[in-house]
């Protein structure tokens, strides 16, 4: 994936005329401003691809030329939906870096589906957690449901980051570069002793092929999917369907909105508000509180 990203920027960079200087400027300030690595990586690729197909930087294409391209990419590429608003997002940012705000407010506006996540419920968990053989993807499928992790936060967690003694998940960074805490379950705890007994990790949780690394991607993808093989659940299943999951649940076992907003790390509470749609809630009948304080006469 990496390698991917370097050789399309440099071959940009190589063959289209004032493409480097625009990159490095691009580049320069994505970090200045303290934006995560998927967002240079993305941007810069779908900069580097609109480059290469008119071979000029896309600070001299108009509007009309980018939207071209836009219904190119949707008519005849096979590209997918997040793939396109990666670079109707890309291009805004762009023209503003060269203080072209009315090409950036021209750009094609993206319209927010209002979808429901997936969520497994308890026994299909069960299910799921129960289908790897080998302990080390059981790992990766429980620790993810266990603490409400990303993909990204589940393959960064250190060693150091779970803290036995006061039963803790530290979260370094997260999206939105915030750090935060999750409780870590007893019976995830029995589970990482076991695994650091018979894996021994050295610096993250999930290592990689080699010591010192972490686990890559599409090693935790293949995990779910060759596990989803083994169970009957027919959902369309991810590693983040495990984190809305979590939420659920900790809203269906009666935990509230405010504590599951901190234990996401959403920055919004409109972001968990979601939940409640998705989750089996009892409800009471309504009453006068008076009776219930006292008790129903």
């Amino acid at each position: 994936m990496q390698q991917g990203f370097v050789t399309i920027v440099e071959q940009a960079c190589e063959s289209v005329p004032g493409f480097r200087n625009s990159y490095q400027k691009f580049h320069q300030k994505a970090i200045i401003e303290q934006n995560s690595s998927s967002f240079v990586e993305n941007y810069g690729r779908s900069a580097s691809h609109i480059a290469l197909h008119f071979g000029i930087s896309p600070e001299k294409l108009s509007v009309e030329e980018i939207n071209s391209y836009l219904y190119y990419l949707s008519m005849h590429e096979n590209y997918s939906e997040s793939y396109f608003k990666c670079t109707v997002f890309g291009m805004r940012y762009w023209f503003r870096m060269f203080d072209m705000e009315d090409k950036a407010i021209r750009m094609p506006p993206i319209k927010k589906k209002e979808t429901l996540p997936v969520v497994l419920g308890k026994e299909e968990c069960k299910e799921l957690f129960s289908a790897p053989r080998m302990l080390k993807h059981k790992i990766v499928l429980t620790l993810a449901y266990s603490g409400g992790l990303r993909m990204n936060e589940l393959r960064h967690l250190r060693i150091s980051d779970i803290d036995f003694d006061r039963m803790q998940i530290r979260i370094q960074q997260g999206k939105g570069k915030k750090d935060r805490y999750v409780v870590l379950s007893k019976i995830m705890k029995q589970a990482l002793e076991k695994y650091y007994a018979i894996e021994k990790p050295e610096v993250f949780v999930l290592n990689g092929h080699e010591k010192g690394e972490r686990m890559g991607e599409r090693s935790i993808q293949y995990v779910i999917n060759e596990a989803l093989k083994k169970t009957n659940i027919k959902k369309a299943v991810t590693m983040h369907t495990l984190r809305h999951s979590y939420a659920t649940h900790l809203l269906e076992d009666g935990v509230d909105l405010f504590s599951i907003k901190h234990l996401l790390g959403h920055s919004d509470i409109r972001a968990t508000l979601v939940y409640l749609h998705v989750a089996q809630l009892k409800t009471n009948l309504a009453h006068s509180p008076l009776d219930s304080l006292y008790g129903r006469l």
